[in-house]
């Protein structure tokens, strides 16, 4: 694999040359919705079919795994083409391999709406050990509030990808609910009830997983929140159903900030299997713009955790979208627009802006004006920082990677994840 990029006078036929790749492959596999229309700066992933296999009359993607000692879920993964679809037709090249060595093995979980677009879902899930909906919430007497999941779960099913479940105090305002956390945690019957209606409802809905997400903890319920993941833990673990909890990025014990006080990493890392490190958001809706998530931010967090737990029980988030800021910044009142990686090359094009590279954030980014004269600057994700962040992960030995989230695009994370990466089929 190669990733190139875009430079003054670029043509795809031209890098298609270069390469010695068929066009119409890196037009597939970077989903480039018009080829015409590169930007100066752009990432283009180019892979290298080491074996290929033309399909005949008759074949299935069974067959044809099982003729060449694959597997159906790794030709759906070498072959984005599909969509994540087992249909295929005779003359239809498939690649059976690269010519890539991979790196480490990660496990790799992500997260999304029930409203997620179903093509884009399909064509995501080769590529994931675990899906996460989000969320469950629940009430100040602890009864669970219901999510519309049923269809991710099948989805998540027939593509061998494990689901988890996914509590957390989101309210319908949108806000983390420190008073909600608070009931749950400190009133014995709120705690029983909840735990029981989630375990029913792990049962119930076929999950094979628990990921607890609570946000903006006092440090005061600190202790009581671990002691809840251990009991949760304590009551799934006889199902071999293991609970996971995502932490506020965090780069010293005692870090002040309503975000950090109540995540203690030591006891929530011995009191749960796995944990996930939110590694994101430093650039955010109302902040200056910057990356959303710098390398070296990311890396202090790692470092951090590290101290706390072993690396096998750590999943590094990694985001998948970008911001667009209006300038200039003006605290308290300017608002970032969030986009999608893909859109944010859209914007470069239409608005004749090179993309650049923070070499110490490790992320892209680019200014432009707009059409009533207004500058922007734009910090998002491509394949290059996508390579870095995983790299990271392979570099701790880390579990694996948790992507926030699915709902947008994002082709090139997937060709470098399965270009240098083997996917655990287990959380």
């Amino acid at each position: 694999m190669d990733i190139h990029i875009v430079r003054p006078g670029d043509t795809l036929y031209g890098i298609a040359q270069k390469y010695g790749v068929p066009m119409s492959q890196m037009i597939n596999d970077n989903q480039l919705p018009d080829p015409s229309q590169l930007v100066v700066g752009q990432t283009l992933v180019i892979q290298y079919p080491f074996k290929t296999y033309t399909v005949r009359s008759g074949d299935t993607l069974s067959s044809i795994a099982s003729a060449n000692n694959t597997t159906v879920l790794t030709l759906l993964r070498n072959n984005p083409v599909l969509g994540g679809n087992s249909q295929i037709v005779p003359g239809q090249t498939l690649v059976l391999s690269y010519r890539q060595e991979q790196e480490g093995t990660l496990s790799v979980n992500a997260y999304a709406y029930p409203y997620i677009n179903k093509t884009l879902l399909q064509r995501t899930l080769p590529y994931l050990s675990s899906l996460t909906p989000f969320t469950y919430g629940f009430t100040s007497q602890g009864a669970l509030i219901d999510l519309n999941d049923l269809e991710l779960i099948d989805a998540a099913q027939q593509m061998g990808v494990r689901p988890l479940l996914h509590l957390s105090t989101l309210t319908q305002d949108g806000g983390f609910s420190e008073e909600l956390a608070h009931i749950a945690l400190t009133t014995p019957a709120v705690q029983t009830r909840l735990v029981s209606e989630l375990l029913e409802t792990i049962r119930r809905k076929g999950y094979l997983g628990l990921d607890v997400d609570f946000e903006y903890l006092p440090a005061e319920d600190a202790q009581a929140y671990a002691q809840f993941i251990a009991r949760l833990r304590t009551a799934l673990a006889p199902q071999n159903i293991p609970v996971l909890v995502a932490l506020a990025p965090k780069v010293f014990a005692s870090q002040p900030g309503r975000l950090y006080e109540g995540h203690n990493y030591r006891l929530l890392s011995q009191a749960a299997d796995y944990v996930l490190l939110m590694t994101y958001e430093w650039g955010y809706t109302y902040g200056p713009p910057m990356a959303v998530a710098p390398l070296r931010n990311v890396r202090q967090v790692v470092d951090y955790a590290l101290s706390e737990m072993p690396p096998e029980k750590i999943y590094l988030g990694i985001p998948n979208y970008g911001y667009d800021w209006p300038l200039p910044f003006r605290q308290g009142s300017s608002k970032a627009t969030s986009i999608s990686n893909q859109q944010a090359v859209t914007l470069a094009f239409r608005y004749h802006a090179a993309i650049r590279y923070d070499e110490t954030a490790q992320s892209p980014w680019f200014r432009y004006v707009d059409e009533n004269g207004s500058e922007h600057e734009v910090w998002f994700e491509d394949a290059r920082s996508i390579c870095a962040k995983l790299a990271l992960a392979q570099e701790y030995g880390l579990r694996g990677v948790g992507y926030w989230n699915l709902m947008r695009p994002f082709p090139q994370n997937w060709l470098v994840l399965n270009s240098l990466y083997r996917i655990r089929d287990e959380i």
